[in-house]
């Protein structure tokens, strides 16, 4: 079905009944874009499943025009909704279903008088004074209501608001959304053609969610637990975060559904609702099972040969490189940092290669600004695997790239994780965390900064390394990610680099 210029023309011509099915349609269609009067940050356009609206006010004397997004559940009372009514003398306003329609200009509201004998105001006329007084009361109240409900929505817009907009959709009309025979992998692939790279649609979302059985718990942490859920006969990974972590819930998926964020190499986010048990709201983050569970998990349980090592160490950076990336243009990416990068954060998939995930702590840099997007909430990242300017507190908050030597440092971390349980001739070394011989399970931030940044102290490179090229490479990759002078770091992207040309040496197909 297309959704194109004809819905416009149909709208003209039908009746009411024509309109509700009208409006039906475009919900399952591609999303309606407008132009906006009050959307300065994204180039006075906004997007909206409901409807373009234009209207023309005169106040005192003077025009008012307005162009907005009427999203879909406004659009009542079906076949003549509210906010499409314009009022005599105060409001013109009109309402259209296709891309850019309200484009149009309206001519100022004028009052049509009447003969004094027939109806108005006065000698003669059929309204009252208090009849006078509630018209002009009901229409001044009609205009703040509009005005609240405009306002309304675009903070609706700007915050993301999961809650809202899933709730408004009718569990009847799942169907017509989401066809019996998907599969998981269909709406991904589905996904990743469509261009938008952004996540799945939220109805689509919340249908997936509420219809996923939990199979058995697979991790906790300080945000919750993460369980094993079965979709379809599929697996997904279900991360429940606790009511009191309902903003690292909303950020997560907030930064999952950044545009072109999907990545072989990044964790796939598909779908984030809240669920009211009826005792408490549940925040749930739905994404893609990996059976292996987390790097340090991983680590833990098997050591890797060089082939393997190369393999998680290449797709982590790649992983990295792509979230670190700005990708210019309408379908555009922000650069994006993680600034909770860790053997715990990254996910190993079933063929062996990385895939980062945990993205609650990231920020965004929007570079047409030059701001960077800053989550608010009092989680610090693990100080473990703190940089020394973030243990300092020397790192410029106000420059993007801070935070992404930052993630750099942490990375060269990982990649002594991985080394030391790379197994070459026979030899490797047991599982132990970064810094395990100088600072306590659980150290304080004054702990690791005395190590980090007072003794410039490093975790231990062997000697043997240098007996084979591609652990040699490791060790000096690790080196040039810890200096102590973030912008002295190697990049992402140099990394990737590196280690592909090293793949190619070893004859290793990745």
């Amino acid at each position: 079905m297309q959704c194109d210029g004809s819905f416009a023309n149909m709208a003209n011509k039908r009746t009411s009944l024509t309109l509700l099915v009208l409006v039906g349609l475009l919900a399952i269609c591609d999303a309606l874009r407008c132009n906006c009067t009050e959307c300065s940050t994204t180039g006075y356009q906004c997007v909206t499943d409901g409807a373009c609206m234009a209207s023309t006010s005169s106040i005192n004397g003077q025009e008012h025009r307005i162009r907005v997004c009427i999203t879909r559940d406004r659009l009542v009372p079906p076949g003549q909704p509210f906010y499409c009514l314009s009022a005599e003398g105060l409001l013109n306003t009109h309402c259209c279903y296709t891309d850019y329609c309200n484009s149009v200009s309206l001519t100022a509201p004028t009052v049509t008088t009447r003969p004094a004998e027939d109806s108005g105001f006065g000698p003669g006329g059929s309204w009252g004074l208090v009849d006078l007084v509630a018209v002009i009361v009901g229409l001044f109240l009609f205009c703040v209501l509009l005005l609240v409900g405009i306002f309304l929505f675009h903070q609706h817009q700007r915050t993301y608001s999961h809650r809202q907009r899933l709730e408004v959709e009718d569990p009847s009309c799942d169907h017509l959304y989401l066809p019996k025979d998907s599969t998981l992998q269909d709406l991904i692939f589905d996904l990743s053609t469509s261009g938008s790279g952004s996540g799945l649609p939220l109805f689509v979302q919340r249908t997936v969610a509420r219809t996923i059985v939990l199979q058995e718990i697979i991790g906790k942490g300080r945000f919750g637990e993460v369980w094993r859920g079965k979709w379809r006969g599929g697996d997904v990974a279900v991360k429940i975060f606790s009511s009191r972590e309902e903003r690292s819930w909303f950020r997560e998926a907030e930064i999952y559904q950044t545009i072109m964020l999907r990545h072989e190499n990044i964790l796939g986010f598909i779908a984030a609702d809240n669920k009211d048990n009826g005792t408490w709201t549940q925040l749930w983050l739905v994404s893609d099972y990996h059976e292996h569970g987390s790097l340090f998990d991983y680590l833990n349980r098997y050591s890797v040969t060089i082939e393997g090592m190369i393999k998680l160490a290449l797709s982590a950076a790649s992983g990295l490189a792509h979230l670190h990336m700005e990708i210019l243009g309408t379908q555009g990416k922000p650069g994006i940092a993680h600034r909770d990068l860790k053997s715990k954060n990254i996910l190993v998939k079933k063929n062996s290669v990385c895939a980062i995930a945990d993205l609650g702590l990231a920020v965004r840099h929007e570079s047409v600004t030059d701001t960077i997007d800053i989550a608010p909430n009092q989680r610090v990242g693990t100080k473990r695997y703190m940089a020394p300017e973030v243990l300092d507190e020397t790192i410029n908050m106000r420059h993007f790239d801070s935070f992404k030597c930052a993630d750099i440092y942490a990375l060269g971390l990982v990649y002594w994780e991985i080394a030391r349980r790379c197994n070459a001739g026979g030899v490797h070394e047991e599982y132990q965390l970064p810094y395990y011989d100088l600072v306590p399970s659980d150290p304080s931030i004054e702990e690791m900064r005395k190590v980090v940044c007072e003794q410039k102290l490093r975790p231990n490179v062997p000697n043997w390394w240098q007996s084979y090229e591609a652990l040699r490479v490791m060790g000096k990759i690790m080196r040039e990610c810890w200096y102590g002078n973030g912008a002295a770091r190697l990049t992402a992207l140099r990394i990737k680099k590196t280690l592909s040309q090293l793949s190619v040496q070893e004859d290793i197909k990745v």
